[in-house]
Parts: structure tokens; C-alpha cells; sequence
């Protein structure tokens, strides 16, 4: 599954999030994207409750991947990422494989998927891939991702492929 943790709906890190969901379609996956920023603010704040929250929630801890994509703000992952973590029980992604994906406009934030996506993901237990993405403005032509990057999601996915494989025997 993969979440978009972006607050603008034509996102970059989105944009690699559906490259990576489209890699495990073609290798049999069934796949589904939450986009945070169409779910109820409130419902992400914790002020209340809403079945869409709800179902994002219950996809994610039933997902054997989970793939989340952010741009960076402020050196680390989007806020709304976070809320949406937050709200995930402890532990609810042990078994489960991380894929980091972030972008920024320079390679300055690159080191955002180590020092902020890998330990999000892990402190919910996830094991995170090694061939965590991070792209960068200048890799993107008219909002497309270019050749390079998209490689480096392909690495990604190939390795999240790999390890949940070795986890499910």
C-alpha cells in the first residue's frame, strides 16, 4: 500500500509513490494509494473519528508493504505524515517492510529518509529497505520523474519484494 504524505495532491513524492505501486501491480500485488491530504483534518488531529481515517488506518497495518512518500519541510518528513503515524498502534508494522521515499528541492535533505523515514517507520517495527529514495527537484522534467529515479524506486521495490518473500516463509 502506498501513502502519499503530501499536503498538495500533485506532489512529486507522490508521483514516485504510484511508480512504486505500479512496480508491484505488474509483479501480481494488489495495491491501493491513501492520499492524507483528502482524509478529514479532524479525524487525522485525533478530534474525532471518520471512516476514511479508519480504513486508511486498518489498509496500512494489513499491507505486507507499506511504501509512504513526503516532501521534505524543515529537514524531515511532511507533518501530515506524521499525524497519520501517530495514529497507528504500536507495533503495527512489525512483520511488515517500510519503502522511505522523500523529495526536496536539492540534495541538501537527502539525508531525511535516514534520519527521519527509516526511524518512523521502525519505531512502528517495520523493517525498512536499504534503497530508501530520495529525489530531488532537478530530477523531475515537467513533474515526471526522470530515468535515474524512477531506477532508484525500482531498487526500492525490487528489495521490498525480496524481503517480504523471505518474511512470508
Amino acid at each position: 500500500m502506498g501513502i502519499a504524505g503530501s499536503p498538495s495532491g500533485a506532489s512529486k513524492s507522490r508521483a514516485l509513490v504510484e511508480h512504486a505501486l505500479g512496480c508491484f501491480a505488474s509483479r501480481g500485488a494488489s495495491t491501493v494509494l491513501v492520499d492524507l491530504a483528502t482524509l478529514p483534518a479532524d479525524a487525522l488531529l485525533g478530534r474525532g473519528n471518520a471512516p476514511a481515517v479508519t480504513t486508511a488506518l486498518e489498509t496500512t497495518t494489513r499491507a505486507q508493504i507499506v511504501v509512504a512518500g513526503t516532501p521534505v519541510y524543515r529537514a524531515t518528513y511532511s507533518g501530515l505524515l506524521k499525524l497519520f503515524f501517530d495514529l497507528l498502534p504500536q507495533d503495527s508494522l512489525l512483520g511488515k517492510i517500510g519503502v522511505p521515499i522523500a523529495t526536496g528541492h536539492a540534495a541538501a535533505h537527502a539525508l531525511a529518509v535516514d534520519h527521519g523515514l527509516r526511524p518512523l517507520f521502525a519505531s512502528l517495527g517495520a523493517t525498512v529497505v536499504a534503497a530508501g529514495v530520495y529525489g530531488t527537484s532537478s530530477q523531475f522534467q515537467d513533474g515526471k520523474p526522470g530515468a535515474e529515479l524512477l531506477q532508484a524506486v525500482d531498487r526500492a521495490v525490487r528489495e521490498a519484494w525480496g524481503l517480504a518473500g523471505a518474511a512470508a516463509r
